[in-house]
C-alpha cells in the first residue's frame, strides 16, 4: 500500500494537490498504451453519448471518452488499481470507489477552452467527499490547455452554474469574476503527473493554441463510501442536460 498522507494537509487547505510522477515510467507507458488502442479499436464502435468531438466529421477532433471501464476488459481491471485507490482514499479521508474513468483531449487547431466549475456540480452528491485524479498523457502547458485552480474555493461551496455549449461541460459558473482569475493557480504537466482536486474545488482550462500538439489526460472520479446522490437534484439537472444534448444534436442520456 502506497502512502500518501504528506499531500492531506495541501489537499485539505487548497482542494487541490499536484503529484510528479505519481505514475512511474513503466506503469504510465502500459496505461498510455492501453488508451491509444481504445481509441483505436473501441471507440469507432460506442454510442455517441459517452465519445464527443469538436466535429463529429473529423476523427482527429476526438475530446472526450467517458464510461472507458463499461466497453474494454483493461479499463474495467484498470478502475481497481492499488495505487489509485490508496490516494483517494488518503485524501478522501475514507474508503473510495471510482464513479467511471474517463479521457480528455484538447485537439490542435480547435482552441476550445474548458469553462470555470465545480466537478460536484453535475455529481450531485452528499456529503461532497469526492475527489477527481487527473493524470497528464501529454506534457500540459500555457500553449497547449494549461489547468488553473482557484486555491480553497472547495471551502465556499457551491457557485451558481449556467448552460454553456461545450460538450462534456455544460455547465459553467455564471459568476466567476476578475477576483477569481486574480486567486488562479497555472500548473504544467509531464507525463504521469497527477493533478487530483476536490468536488468543490473551482478550475478551469485554457485553450489549446497549438497547431500541432494534442492535451490529452486520463481519469477517474472516486466517491468516498459516505457519499449519496441527491436525487432530487439529479433529476432536475438530468432532465436539463437531455434538453441540451437534443439541442446540441448529441444523443440523450436518459
Amino acid at each position: 500500500m502506497e502512502s500518501y498522507a504528506e499531500y492531506k494537509e495541501a489537499f485539505d487547505r487548497d482542494g487541490y494537490v499536484l503529484i510528479r510522477q505519481f505514475l512511474p515510467p513503466e506503469e504510465f507507458e502500459v496505461l498510455a498504451a492501453n488508451v491509444a488502442r481504445y481509441i483505436c479499436d473501441v471507440v469507432p464502435g460506442l454510442d455517441e453519448k459517452l465519445v464527443f468531438y469538436q466535429d463529429r466529421e473529423r476523427p482527429e477532433t476526438l475530446k472526450q471518452i467517458q464510461c472507458m471501464e463499461q466497453n474494454d476488459r483493461f479499463f474495467a481491471e484498470y478502475a481497481s488499481a492499488a495505487r489509485w485507490h490508496d490516494l483517494a482514499r488518503t485524501l478522501i479521508g475514507e474508503p473510495a470507489m471510482p464513479m467511471q474513468l474517463e479521457w480528455f483531449n484538447k485537439p490542435p487547431n480547435t482552441e476550445h477552452p474548458t469553462p470555470p466549475h465545480q466537478d460536484n456540480y453535475y455529481f450531485k452528491l452528499v456529503p461532497c467527499h469526492v475527489a477527481s485524479v487527473w493524470v497528464a498523457v501529454d506534457p500540459i502547458d500555457r500553449e497547449n490547455g494549461t489547468l488553473r485552480y482557484v486555491a480553497g474555493s472547495h471551502r465556499a461551496g457551491v457557485r451558481p452554474h449556467g448552460r454553456t455549449d461545450i460538450l462534456g461541460f455544460s455547465q459553467g459558473i455564471t459568476d466567476y469574476t476578475d477576483a477569481d482569475e486574480e486567486k488562479e493557480v497555472a500548473l504544467s504537466l509531464e507525463p504521469g503527473d497527477a493533478l487530483i482536486h476536490h468536488g468543490w474545488t473551482i478550475h478551469r482550462a485554457d485553450p489549446n493554441t497549438s497547431s500541432t500538439r494534442h492535451r490529452q489526460a486520463f481519469a477517474m472520479v472516486f466517491q468516498g463510501e459516505s457519499c449519496r446522490p441527491d436525487e432530487e437534484a439529479k433529476k432536475v439537472y438530468a432532465d436539463a442536460l437531455k434538453n441540451q444534448h437534443q439541442e446540441l444534436g448529441v444523443a440523450a442520456t436518459g
